[in-house]
């Protein structure tokens, strides 16, 4: 964000794009908005009470906010896949992906990207796996109105955060997709079966095969 690195950017400050054309995922996958039709916005956070080793937290407490906004008008069977991806039952609904500024051991600020499907009916190539508000609804929304409604919820997941950590888990927890589960799972070559079981504070899967494994952002792949 170039108001940040202008030194222009604040605490709180939001960013709403009504086209979004360069948005970035997990593994720099392309994510694209119809225009005026989603909700794309960055949100500028000073982490005031966590340290760099907290990095994951946040990530948590920034999915809840969104998968609570969808919830809120699909009601049932939405859930965060990790590590934070919002989902439909199986199909994705929106993203997100923070950037964070450290210098030095400090964590100066972060900055958090979401992107959820509102309106788009058309994904392309990507129709069976993703989903709208509108085609779960069948009702057209107003994006810019569902934003500020994010707002408040990310204001008050950052505010739970901030007091306890551990209830940022457990909310995380119950929104978790699969938990209990068996998935299939990639790592380089190897494809295999496994039971979600949790997620650590540190954003680690905690799996369940012959044996518990755990695995980092970025380690793993789900396969579909």
């Amino acid at each position: 964000m170039a108001v940040l690195h202008e030194g222009m950017a604040q605490h709180g400050m939001v960013v709403f794009t009504h086209y979004q054309q360069k948005g970035k995922g997990q593994r720099n996958k392309e994510w694209i908005s119809g225009k005026d039709m989603n909700i794309a916005l960055s949100a500028v956070i000073e982490p005031i009470v966590l340290l760099s080793s907290q990095l994951f937290l946040l990530s948590m407490a920034t999915a809840v906010a969104a998968a609570r906004l969808f919830k809120s008008y699909a009601e049932d069977d939405v859930c965060i896949k990790w590590p934070n991806d919002v989902y439909w039952r199986d199909r994705k609904a929106g993203g997100i992906l923070i950037e964070n500024v450290i210098k030095g051991n400090e964590w100066k600020y972060a900055i958090a990207g979401i992107g959820l499907n509102i309106n788009q009916t058309d994904f392309g190539v990507l129709n069976v796996r993703a989903v709208s508000l509108k085609q779960i609804t069948g009702k057209n929304h107003d994006p810019l109105l569902l934003a500020k409604e994010l707002c408040s919820y990310l204001n008050e997941e950052y505010q739970i955060l901030w007091n306890d950590d551990a209830e940022t888990i457990e909310r995380y927890q119950k929104f978790l997709y699969k938990k209990n589960q068996k998935v299939k799972l990639k790592k380089d070559n190897r494809v295999f079966e496994a039971v979600i079981k949790d997620v650590t504070k540190d954003g680690r899967l905690v799996v369940e095969t012959s044996v518990e494994e755990q695995f980092s952002v970025g380690e793993i792949e789900w396969v579909i």
